[in-house]
């Protein structure tokens, strides 16, 4: 595939024509509701493109970008935060990377694990809540992802906030970062892409890991993604684990041989916190569907078969899902 266009043109051949032109928020749909609804204090995201007309790609074989011009879906959702440690923001070189970045920058949007040298990849966002605190964001990319590591930023020059391990000295020294930030009743999340794209397994060295970041760096929440579906959950000593969140946008539809996980199925994180001990507080989901290339309320039947799914990729942390009404979804812990 060497164009957008025919992605496209799958879309539709799958689910029918897609009207031209669409507005900024077109492909948010759905999702506009919701966040409306729930009325959420940040909104964060993974974003796995550059923003560039750079034509300096990375011999990868599949190369992502979106025009500067279009910056506008970003603002359309009010989108807080993008980290940015993923194995797509460097496929147009490092001229890709700085595009994204100051196209970022300028629209006032948070960053977070890429940088023009090390100090900047590795830092956090912070996001302030105004009279609630403030909340950091911390993202770092993983090999299995894909990510090639010779991304990773150094202290003289640009690249992604890379982990090459993680191991218990990773998370010591993660922890260590964090304090150096860490203000009083912060939230601290630790956002991270990893694994593969398909499969439920969680490998046991995530979990020790995302155990870690825990223990040892006092995080909030461990956002994991790079999976295409979303994966199990967990809360371990009061805090929020989700070790794949699967994709919210993306350009499969149409695209066969993975079926089975229901890549189509997006879904919404609300996770609350307490302000003043940051543990986690609840988990409420949205389920959406991408058609048309836009995000779409799930039936409650769909809702029902991600909820089932879920809770038994999450049972081995004693986790179940309630299904409440239509496409909304509620985490419970089981004591």
């Amino acid at each position: 595939m060497t164009s957008a266009d025919g992605y496209v043109r799958l879309a539709e051949i799958a689910n029918g024509p897609i009207a031209r032109p669409v507005d900024f928020a077109y492909p948010w749909g759905a999702a506009l509701d919701e966040w409306q609804r729930f009325a959420p204090d940040v909104r964060i995201i993974s974003l796995e493109t550059a923003i560039t007309r750079s034509g300096s790609y990375f011999p990868k074989g599949i190369n992502y970008r979106m025009s500067p011009e279009n910056i506008g879906c970003l603002l359309a959702a009010n989108i807080d935060c993008c980290t940015l440690a993923n194995n797509h923001v460097l496929d147009w070189g490092t001229e890709g990377l700085i595009d994204t970045l100051q196209v970022l920058e300028r629209n006032q949007i948070k960053i977070c694990g890429a940088g023009r040298d090390l100090a900047r990849a590795s830092a956090p966002a912070i996001l302030d809540v105004p009279g609630r605190g403030r909340i950091l964001v911390f993202s770092y990319a993983v090999a299995t992802s894909g990510t090639p590591q010779s991304w990773a930023a150094r202290p003289d020059r640009p690249g992604v906030n890379f982990l090459r391990n993680l191991s218990e000295s990773a998370a010591e020294a993660i922890g260590a970062t964090i304090e150096r930030a860490r203000k009083p009743r912060d939230i601290i999340i630790a956002s991270i892409h990893w694994g593969p794209n398909w499969g439920y397994e969680i490998p046991q060295e995530h979990v020790r890991f995302a155990h870690a970041l825990i223990d040892r760096a006092n995080v909030s929440a461990v956002h994991g993604h790079s999976s295409h579906h979303a994966k199990a959950i967990e809360i371990y000593r009061n805090r929020l684990i989700l070790y794949g969140c699967g994709d919210f946008l993306n350009d499969y539809e149409g695209i066969t041989g993975y079926e089975e996980y229901r890549d189509d199925l997006a879904v919404m994180y609300f996770a609350n916190f307490d302000a003043n001990s940051a543990d986690f507080v609840d988990l409420e989901m949205a389920v959406l569907q991408i058609k048309r290339f836009q995000l779409n309320a799930a039936s409650s039947q769909d809702a029902e078969w991600l909820r089932a799914t879920m809770e038994r990729e999450s049972s081995r942390f004693g986790v179940r899902l309630q299904l409440e009404s239509g496409n909304r979804l509620r985490l419970q812990a089981i004591a």
